[in-house]
Protein backbone atom coordinates (compact mmCIF):
# COMPACT_ATOMS: atom_id res chain seq x y z
CA UNK A 1 0.00 0.00 0.00
CA UNK A 2 1.11 3.74 -0.34
CA UNK A 3 1.36 6.06 2.52
CA UNK A 4 -1.85 7.47 2.36
CA UNK A 5 -3.49 4.30 1.35
CA UNK A 6 -1.72 2.62 5.19
CA UNK A 7 -3.22 5.57 7.01
CA UNK A 8 -6.46 5.35 5.81
CA UNK A 9 -6.83 1.73 6.62
CA UNK A 10 -5.08 2.48 10.50
CA UNK A 11 -7.54 5.10 10.78
CA UNK A 12 -10.35 3.38 10.07
CA UNK A 13 -9.72 0.55 12.11
CA UNK A 14 -9.24 2.77 15.07
CA UNK A 15 -5.55 2.78 15.15
CA UNK A 16 -4.09 5.87 17.13
CA UNK A 17 -0.37 4.80 17.16
CA UNK A 18 2.02 2.48 15.08
CA UNK A 19 4.95 0.67 16.49
CA UNK A 20 8.39 0.76 14.79
CA UNK A 21 11.86 -0.41 15.79
CA UNK A 22 15.53 -1.97 14.17
CA UNK A 23 18.08 -4.47 14.96
CA UNK A 24 20.98 -3.64 17.22
CA UNK A 25 24.71 -5.48 16.67
CA UNK A 26 22.97 -8.30 19.07
CA UNK A 27 19.97 -8.64 17.10
CA UNK A 28 18.14 -7.38 20.02
CA UNK A 29 14.77 -5.25 18.63
CA UNK A 30 15.13 -1.72 19.26
CA UNK A 31 11.90 0.79 19.14
CA UNK A 32 8.98 2.45 19.98
CA UNK A 33 4.98 3.31 19.73
CA UNK A 34 4.91 6.60 17.91
CA UNK A 35 1.05 8.60 17.07
CA UNK A 36 -0.34 8.77 13.66
CA UNK A 37 0.86 12.21 13.25
CA UNK A 38 4.46 11.94 13.47
CA UNK A 39 4.00 8.15 11.42
CA UNK A 40 3.26 10.26 8.59
CA UNK A 41 6.48 12.50 9.15
CA UNK A 42 8.76 9.65 9.96
CA UNK A 43 7.44 8.39 6.31
CA UNK A 44 8.21 11.21 4.34
CA UNK A 45 11.06 13.10 6.16
CA UNK A 46 12.59 10.36 8.93
CA UNK A 47 13.04 10.93 12.61
CA UNK A 48 15.97 11.26 15.23
CA UNK A 49 16.87 7.99 16.98
CA UNK A 50 19.66 7.96 19.89
CA UNK A 51 22.46 6.08 18.71
CA UNK A 52 23.17 4.93 21.95
CA UNK A 53 21.83 1.48 20.68
CA UNK A 54 25.02 1.29 18.78
CA UNK A 55 26.69 2.01 22.37
CA UNK A 56 25.54 -0.59 24.57
CA UNK A 57 25.54 -4.22 25.08
CA UNK A 58 22.24 -6.48 25.36
CA UNK A 59 22.04 -5.53 29.21
CA UNK A 60 21.94 -2.00 27.68
CA UNK A 61 25.80 -1.06 29.91
CA UNK A 62 27.74 1.13 27.84
CA UNK A 63 30.81 -0.26 26.25
CA UNK A 64 33.83 0.90 28.01
CA UNK A 65 37.37 -0.12 28.08
CA UNK A 66 37.16 -0.73 24.39
CA UNK A 67 37.54 1.57 21.38
CA UNK A 68 33.77 2.06 19.94
CA UNK A 69 34.72 4.83 17.81
CA UNK A 70 31.10 5.41 16.29
CA UNK A 71 29.27 6.61 19.11
CA UNK A 72 30.12 6.70 23.29
CA UNK A 73 30.62 10.02 25.46
CA UNK A 74 33.20 11.15 23.06
CA UNK A 75 30.22 12.08 20.66
CA UNK A 76 27.44 12.75 23.38
CA UNK A 77 25.24 9.71 21.83
CA UNK A 78 23.58 11.99 19.48
CA UNK A 79 20.90 11.23 17.50
CA UNK A 80 20.73 9.17 14.39
CA UNK A 81 18.52 10.03 11.54
CA UNK A 82 16.07 6.68 10.81
CA UNK A 83 14.19 6.05 7.65
CA UNK A 84 10.91 4.13 8.15
CA UNK A 85 10.87 1.72 5.49
CA UNK A 86 7.07 1.02 4.18
CA UNK A 87 7.91 -1.69 2.57
CA UNK A 88 8.42 -3.56 5.91
CA UNK A 89 4.77 -2.40 6.90
CA UNK A 90 2.75 -5.86 8.63
CA UNK A 91 0.34 -5.93 11.61
CA UNK A 92 1.00 -7.61 15.09
CA UNK A 93 -1.60 -10.56 15.52
CA UNK A 94 -0.90 -10.96 19.16
CA UNK A 95 -1.24 -7.37 19.80
CA UNK A 96 -4.61 -6.72 18.70
CA UNK A 97 -3.66 -5.98 14.91
CA UNK A 98 -1.12 -3.23 15.81
CA UNK A 99 0.58 -1.60 12.71
CA UNK A 100 4.37 -2.28 12.83
CA UNK A 101 7.37 -0.98 10.68
CA UNK A 102 11.20 -1.61 10.23
CA UNK A 103 13.40 1.18 10.62
CA UNK A 104 16.93 2.11 8.35
CA UNK A 105 19.86 3.43 10.49
CA UNK A 106 21.90 6.29 8.90
CA UNK A 107 24.10 8.67 10.01
CA UNK A 108 23.22 12.58 10.37
CA UNK A 109 24.10 13.20 6.98
CA UNK A 110 22.05 10.38 5.52
CA UNK A 111 24.50 7.85 4.97
CA UNK A 112 23.68 4.23 6.44
CA UNK A 113 25.16 3.82 9.73
CA UNK A 114 28.16 1.99 9.64
CA UNK A 115 27.27 -0.02 12.88
CA UNK A 116 24.33 -0.89 11.35
CA UNK A 117 23.37 -4.47 10.72
CA UNK A 118 20.52 -4.23 8.56
CA UNK A 119 22.55 -1.29 6.40
CA UNK A 120 25.28 -4.17 6.40
CA UNK A 121 23.25 -6.82 4.72
CA UNK A 122 21.49 -4.19 2.67
CA UNK A 123 25.36 -3.16 1.03
CA UNK A 124 26.07 -6.98 0.47
CA UNK A 125 23.09 -7.78 -1.34
CA UNK A 126 23.75 -4.36 -3.78
CA UNK A 127 26.62 -6.57 -4.27
CA UNK A 128 24.77 -9.50 -5.45
CA UNK A 129 22.53 -7.88 -7.57
CA UNK A 130 25.66 -5.96 -9.66
CA UNK A 131 26.93 -9.21 -10.52
CA UNK A 132 23.78 -9.97 -11.16
CA UNK A 133 22.04 -12.25 -8.69
CA UNK A 134 19.14 -12.34 -6.15
CA UNK A 135 20.39 -14.51 -3.26
CA UNK A 136 17.38 -16.41 -1.97
CA UNK A 137 17.69 -17.25 2.10
CA UNK A 138 15.80 -18.93 4.83
CA UNK A 139 16.43 -19.75 8.63
CA UNK A 140 15.52 -22.65 10.71
CA UNK A 141 15.36 -22.12 14.42
CA UNK A 142 15.69 -24.35 17.20
CA UNK A 143 14.31 -22.94 20.38
CA UNK A 144 13.43 -24.03 24.09
CA UNK A 145 10.03 -23.42 25.80
CA UNK A 146 9.59 -23.16 29.55
CA UNK A 147 6.14 -23.04 31.75
CA UNK A 148 8.31 -19.56 33.17
CA UNK A 149 8.01 -15.78 33.42
CA UNK A 150 10.61 -13.37 33.16
CA UNK A 151 10.12 -13.01 37.26
CA UNK A 152 9.98 -16.77 37.78
CA UNK A 153 13.18 -17.29 35.60
CA UNK A 154 15.27 -14.43 38.03
CA UNK A 155 13.85 -16.12 40.91
CA UNK A 156 15.22 -19.86 39.94
CA UNK A 157 18.61 -18.22 39.49
CA UNK A 158 17.73 -19.93 35.40
CA UNK A 159 17.95 -23.01 37.48
CA UNK A 160 15.16 -25.89 37.74
CA UNK A 161 12.75 -24.55 35.03
CA UNK A 162 9.76 -26.30 34.00
CA UNK A 163 10.51 -27.19 30.39
CA UNK A 164 6.76 -27.35 28.28
CA UNK A 165 7.21 -30.73 27.79
CA UNK A 166 9.06 -33.43 29.22
CA UNK A 167 11.64 -35.95 28.16
CA UNK A 168 13.17 -36.57 24.92
CA UNK A 169 10.88 -37.25 22.24
CA UNK A 170 11.73 -35.42 18.91
CA UNK A 171 9.50 -34.75 16.28
CA UNK A 172 6.67 -35.92 18.68
CA UNK A 173 2.84 -35.72 17.12
CA UNK A 174 1.76 -36.12 20.64
CA UNK A 175 3.90 -33.78 21.76
CA UNK A 176 2.42 -31.06 19.21
CA UNK A 177 -1.49 -32.32 19.87
CA UNK A 178 -0.88 -31.93 23.38
CA UNK A 179 0.40 -28.14 23.05
CA UNK A 180 -2.06 -27.64 19.63
CA UNK A 181 -3.46 -24.19 20.65
CA UNK A 182 0.33 -23.41 20.83
CA UNK A 183 1.41 -24.64 17.79
CA UNK A 184 -1.51 -23.64 15.95
CA UNK A 185 -1.20 -20.18 16.93
CA UNK A 186 2.76 -19.85 15.98
CA UNK A 187 1.65 -20.81 12.56
CA UNK A 188 -1.14 -18.54 12.24
CA UNK A 189 0.55 -15.94 13.99
CA UNK A 190 3.48 -15.90 12.42
CA UNK A 191 2.12 -15.88 9.15
CA UNK A 192 -0.13 -13.04 10.10
CA UNK A 193 2.91 -11.34 11.06
CA UNK A 194 4.53 -11.93 7.56
CA UNK A 195 6.80 -14.51 8.54
CA UNK A 196 5.12 -17.68 6.86
CA UNK A 197 6.48 -21.08 8.23
CA UNK A 198 7.33 -24.14 6.40
CA UNK A 199 7.11 -26.37 8.99
CA UNK A 200 7.12 -26.74 12.72
CA UNK A 201 8.11 -29.57 14.72
CA UNK A 202 9.52 -30.87 18.34
CA UNK A 203 13.19 -31.87 18.53
CA UNK A 204 15.01 -33.94 20.81
CA UNK A 205 14.75 -32.81 24.46
CA UNK A 206 11.89 -31.21 27.24
CA UNK A 207 10.34 -28.33 25.48
CA UNK A 208 12.60 -27.46 22.21
CA UNK A 209 11.24 -26.80 19.23
CA UNK A 210 12.44 -26.15 15.54
CA UNK A 211 10.70 -23.56 12.90
CA UNK A 212 11.32 -23.93 9.40
CA UNK A 213 10.91 -19.98 8.10
CA UNK A 214 9.89 -20.07 4.41
CA UNK A 215 13.01 -18.46 2.29
CA UNK A 216 12.61 -15.00 0.63
CA UNK A 217 15.17 -12.49 -0.85
CA UNK A 218 18.59 -12.25 1.56
CA UNK A 219 17.01 -8.68 3.61
CA UNK A 220 13.62 -9.72 3.66
CA UNK A 221 14.47 -13.37 5.12
CA UNK A 222 16.75 -11.65 7.83
CA UNK A 223 14.17 -9.59 8.59
CA UNK A 224 11.79 -12.54 8.84
CA UNK A 225 14.41 -14.65 10.87
CA UNK A 226 14.92 -11.53 13.52
CA UNK A 227 11.82 -10.66 13.79
CA UNK A 228 10.69 -14.27 14.13
CA UNK A 229 12.86 -14.58 17.49
CA UNK A 230 11.47 -11.47 19.18
CA UNK A 231 7.43 -12.45 17.86
CA UNK A 232 8.31 -15.75 19.66
CA UNK A 233 9.11 -14.53 22.40
CA UNK A 234 6.19 -12.35 22.94
CA UNK A 235 3.53 -14.60 21.65
CA UNK A 236 5.12 -17.41 23.72
CA UNK A 237 4.36 -15.16 26.94
CA UNK A 238 0.67 -15.02 26.13
CA UNK A 239 0.77 -18.84 26.08
CA UNK A 240 2.32 -18.43 30.16
CA UNK A 241 5.97 -19.65 28.52
CA UNK A 242 9.42 -17.81 28.24
CA UNK A 243 11.06 -18.41 24.86
CA UNK A 244 15.26 -19.16 24.94
CA UNK A 245 17.49 -18.93 21.38
CA UNK A 246 20.77 -19.05 23.56
CA UNK A 247 22.71 -21.99 21.70
CA UNK A 248 23.46 -24.10 24.46
CA UNK A 249 21.51 -23.74 27.97
CA UNK A 250 22.36 -26.43 29.33
CA UNK A 251 25.83 -29.06 28.75
CA UNK A 252 23.40 -32.21 29.42
CA UNK A 253 21.55 -31.68 25.59
CA UNK A 254 22.23 -30.56 22.06
CA UNK A 255 22.60 -26.79 21.54
CA UNK A 256 19.81 -24.51 19.46
CA UNK A 257 21.05 -23.98 15.73
CA UNK A 258 20.09 -21.48 13.21
CA UNK A 259 21.16 -23.05 10.10
CA UNK A 260 20.68 -20.70 7.28
CA UNK A 261 19.49 -22.62 3.68
CA UNK A 262 20.81 -20.58 0.81
CA UNK A 263 21.02 -20.46 -3.28
CA UNK A 264 21.44 -17.53 -5.80
CA UNK A 265 19.71 -17.15 -8.66
CA UNK A 266 19.57 -15.03 -12.13
CA UNK A 267 15.75 -14.61 -12.65
CA UNK A 268 13.91 -17.98 -12.88
CA UNK A 269 17.32 -20.21 -12.99
CA UNK A 270 18.42 -21.80 -10.18
CA UNK A 271 22.46 -20.33 -10.47
CA UNK A 272 23.81 -23.39 -8.19
CA UNK A 273 22.14 -25.95 -10.74
CA UNK A 274 23.66 -27.76 -13.37
CA UNK A 275 21.86 -30.56 -15.16
CA UNK A 276 25.83 -31.87 -16.25
CA UNK A 277 27.53 -32.21 -13.18
CA UNK A 278 27.33 -35.32 -11.11
CA UNK A 279 25.86 -33.90 -8.02
CA UNK A 280 23.99 -31.59 -10.30
CA UNK A 281 26.56 -28.64 -8.64
CA UNK A 282 27.20 -25.62 -11.49
CA UNK A 283 30.49 -23.82 -10.81
CA UNK A 284 28.97 -21.13 -9.28
CA UNK A 285 27.34 -23.33 -6.65
CA UNK A 286 31.66 -25.09 -5.92
CA UNK A 287 32.66 -21.43 -6.01
CA UNK A 288 30.30 -20.09 -3.13
CA UNK A 289 31.07 -23.13 -1.05
CA UNK A 290 34.26 -22.64 -1.72
CA UNK A 291 34.69 -18.76 -0.61
CA UNK A 292 32.09 -19.78 2.34
CA UNK A 293 34.91 -22.24 3.88
CA UNK A 294 37.81 -20.50 3.15
CA UNK A 295 36.49 -17.37 5.31
CA UNK A 296 35.07 -19.95 7.88
CA UNK A 297 37.73 -19.50 10.34
CA UNK A 298 38.25 -15.42 10.06
CA UNK A 299 34.12 -15.05 9.75
CA UNK A 300 33.54 -17.27 12.64
CA UNK A 301 32.14 -14.62 15.17
CA UNK A 302 29.68 -13.66 12.76
CA UNK A 303 28.32 -16.95 12.99
CA UNK A 304 28.79 -17.70 16.63
CA UNK A 305 28.94 -14.20 18.35
CA UNK A 306 28.28 -14.03 22.08
CA UNK A 307 30.54 -16.80 24.51
CA UNK A 308 27.55 -19.42 24.97
CA UNK A 309 27.71 -19.85 20.68
CA UNK A 310 30.92 -22.02 21.55
CA UNK A 311 29.52 -24.12 24.03
CA UNK A 312 27.41 -25.76 21.48
CA UNK A 313 30.18 -26.06 18.65
CA UNK A 314 31.37 -29.34 20.06
CA UNK A 315 32.10 -33.11 18.68
CA UNK A 316 29.09 -35.03 18.84
CA UNK A 317 26.14 -32.34 19.54
CA UNK A 318 24.97 -31.99 15.76
CA UNK A 319 27.03 -29.34 16.03
CA UNK A 320 29.91 -28.72 13.12
CA UNK A 321 33.80 -27.92 14.77
CA UNK A 322 35.20 -28.31 11.04
CA UNK A 323 35.55 -26.02 8.07
CA UNK A 324 34.52 -28.77 5.64
CA UNK A 325 31.72 -29.66 3.38
CA UNK A 326 30.04 -33.19 1.83
CA UNK A 327 26.63 -33.96 -0.27
CA UNK A 328 23.53 -34.65 2.32
CA UNK A 329 26.13 -34.94 5.34
CA UNK A 330 24.98 -33.03 9.15
CA UNK A 331 28.72 -33.64 10.88
CA UNK A 332 29.86 -31.02 8.57
CA UNK A 333 29.38 -27.09 8.45
CA UNK A 334 28.36 -27.07 5.22
CA UNK A 335 25.97 -28.97 3.94
CA UNK A 336 24.99 -29.24 0.18
CA UNK A 337 21.20 -30.29 -0.51
CA UNK A 338 20.54 -31.82 -4.35
CA UNK A 339 17.41 -32.48 -5.92
CA UNK A 340 14.62 -33.55 -6.95
CA UNK A 341 14.35 -30.28 -8.97
CA UNK A 342 16.77 -28.09 -9.88
CA UNK A 343 15.15 -25.18 -7.81
CA UNK A 344 15.97 -27.61 -4.64
CA UNK A 345 20.05 -27.23 -4.96
CA UNK A 346 21.28 -25.22 -2.36
CA UNK A 347 23.69 -24.61 0.64
CA UNK A 348 22.76 -25.24 4.53
CA UNK A 349 25.40 -23.51 6.57
CA UNK A 350 25.15 -25.50 9.92
CA UNK A 351 27.65 -23.05 12.15
CA UNK A 352 25.14 -20.36 13.36
CA UNK A 353 23.47 -20.97 16.44
CA UNK A 354 19.72 -19.37 17.34
CA UNK A 355 21.36 -16.85 19.10
CA UNK A 356 22.82 -15.29 15.85
CA UNK A 357 21.98 -12.08 14.42
CA UNK A 358 20.79 -12.84 10.49
CA UNK A 359 21.58 -9.82 9.27
CA UNK A 360 25.35 -9.82 9.84
CA UNK A 361 25.49 -14.23 9.79
CA UNK A 362 23.47 -13.81 6.11
CA UNK A 363 25.68 -10.77 5.23
CA UNK A 364 29.05 -12.36 6.62
CA UNK A 365 27.54 -16.18 3.96
CA UNK A 366 26.60 -14.21 1.07
CA UNK A 367 29.68 -11.66 1.11
CA UNK A 368 31.87 -14.84 1.68
CA UNK A 369 30.38 -16.88 -1.49
CA UNK A 370 30.44 -13.70 -3.48
CA UNK A 371 34.16 -13.50 -2.78
CA UNK A 372 34.68 -17.01 -3.74
CA UNK A 373 33.15 -16.46 -7.49
CA UNK A 374 34.68 -13.60 -8.29
CA UNK A 375 38.08 -14.96 -7.71
CA UNK A 376 36.76 -18.53 -8.97
CA UNK A 377 38.18 -20.10 -5.59
CA UNK A 378 38.42 -24.26 -5.87
CA UNK A 379 36.45 -26.02 -3.75
CA UNK A 380 38.60 -28.65 -1.77
CA UNK A 381 36.99 -32.14 -1.84
CA UNK A 382 33.98 -33.20 -0.30
CA UNK A 383 34.35 -35.00 3.10
CA UNK A 384 32.88 -38.47 3.67
CA UNK A 385 32.24 -40.21 7.07
CA UNK A 386 31.77 -38.51 10.66
CA UNK A 387 33.18 -35.12 10.05
CA UNK A 388 34.12 -34.56 13.63
CA UNK A 389 37.27 -37.31 13.32
CA UNK A 390 39.11 -36.66 10.17
CA UNK A 391 42.51 -34.47 10.42
CA UNK A 392 43.02 -30.92 10.62
CA UNK A 393 45.02 -30.69 7.31
CA UNK A 394 41.66 -32.09 5.76
CA UNK A 395 39.33 -30.15 7.77
CA UNK A 396 40.64 -26.90 9.75
CA UNK A 397 38.99 -26.69 12.84
CA UNK A 398 37.13 -23.25 13.73
CA UNK A 399 38.22 -20.96 16.51
CA UNK A 400 36.76 -22.51 19.94
CA UNK A 401 36.20 -19.21 21.79
CA UNK A 402 35.11 -16.18 21.19
CA UNK A 403 37.96 -14.34 21.87
CA UNK A 404 39.59 -16.52 19.15
CA UNK A 405 36.97 -15.74 16.43
CA UNK A 406 37.25 -11.95 17.12
CA UNK A 407 40.87 -11.63 16.81
CA UNK A 408 40.78 -13.43 13.33
CA UNK A 409 37.94 -11.39 12.73
CA UNK A 410 40.02 -8.28 13.30
CA UNK A 411 43.06 -9.09 11.55
CA UNK A 412 41.10 -10.81 8.39
CA UNK A 413 42.04 -8.65 5.13
CA UNK A 414 39.07 -10.49 3.44
CA UNK A 415 36.85 -9.28 6.33
CA UNK A 416 38.06 -5.32 5.55
CA UNK A 417 37.94 -5.66 2.00
CA UNK A 418 33.89 -7.39 1.97
CA UNK A 419 32.66 -5.55 5.39
CA UNK A 420 34.27 -2.34 5.49
CA UNK A 421 37.16 -1.64 8.29
CA UNK A 422 34.43 0.60 10.36
CA UNK A 423 31.77 -2.26 11.05
CA UNK A 424 35.07 -4.92 11.30
CA UNK A 425 36.38 -3.01 14.14
CA UNK A 426 33.38 -1.92 15.76
CA UNK A 427 31.96 -5.51 15.90
CA UNK A 428 34.95 -6.79 17.17
CA UNK A 429 35.31 -4.15 20.31
CA UNK A 430 31.58 -5.36 20.77
CA UNK A 431 32.75 -9.01 20.81
CA UNK A 432 35.99 -7.95 22.56
CA UNK A 433 33.60 -6.52 25.47
CA UNK A 434 31.54 -9.47 25.72
CA UNK A 435 34.83 -11.37 26.17
CA UNK A 436 35.98 -9.08 29.17
CA UNK A 437 32.18 -8.94 30.86
CA UNK A 438 32.70 -13.08 31.08
CA UNK A 439 35.95 -13.31 32.03
CA UNK A 440 34.98 -11.07 35.58
CA UNK A 441 31.95 -13.94 36.25
CA UNK A 442 32.64 -16.41 39.36
CA UNK A 443 31.18 -19.17 37.60
CA UNK A 444 28.66 -21.68 39.88
CA UNK A 445 31.05 -24.14 38.46
CA UNK A 446 33.99 -22.15 40.17
CA UNK A 447 32.12 -22.37 43.24
CA UNK A 448 31.74 -25.96 44.00
CA UNK A 449 34.85 -26.74 42.51
CA UNK A 450 36.68 -24.92 44.53
CA UNK A 451 34.70 -23.24 47.47
CA UNK A 452 35.25 -25.85 49.90
CA UNK A 453 38.32 -28.36 48.91
CA UNK A 454 40.67 -25.50 47.91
Amino acid sequence: MQLDQLLATYKEAGFDKVKVGGFDIDGVLRGKYISLDKFVSAATSGFGFCDVIFGWDSADELYEGVPIEVTGWHTGYPDCHCELDVSTARRIPWEAGQPFFLIDFHTSDRAPHPASPRQLLQKIDARAKEMGYTAKFSAEFEYWLFRETPHSVREKGYRQMTPLTPGMFGYSCARATENSELFSRIFTDMKAFDVDLEGLHTETGPGVLEAAITYDDVVRAADKACLFKTGMKELAIRHDCIATFMAKWTKKLPGSSGHSHQSLWRGDTNAFYDADDALGMSDIFKHYVAGVLETMGDFAALYAPTINSYRRLVPGMWAPTRACWAPDNRTGSARTIHGPKPSSSRLEFRVPGADMNAYIAFAGMLAAGLWGIENKVPLRPAVTGNAYALPESEAPSLPATLADASARLRKSKIARELLGDVFVDHYCSTRDWEVQQAASVVTDWELRRYFEVI
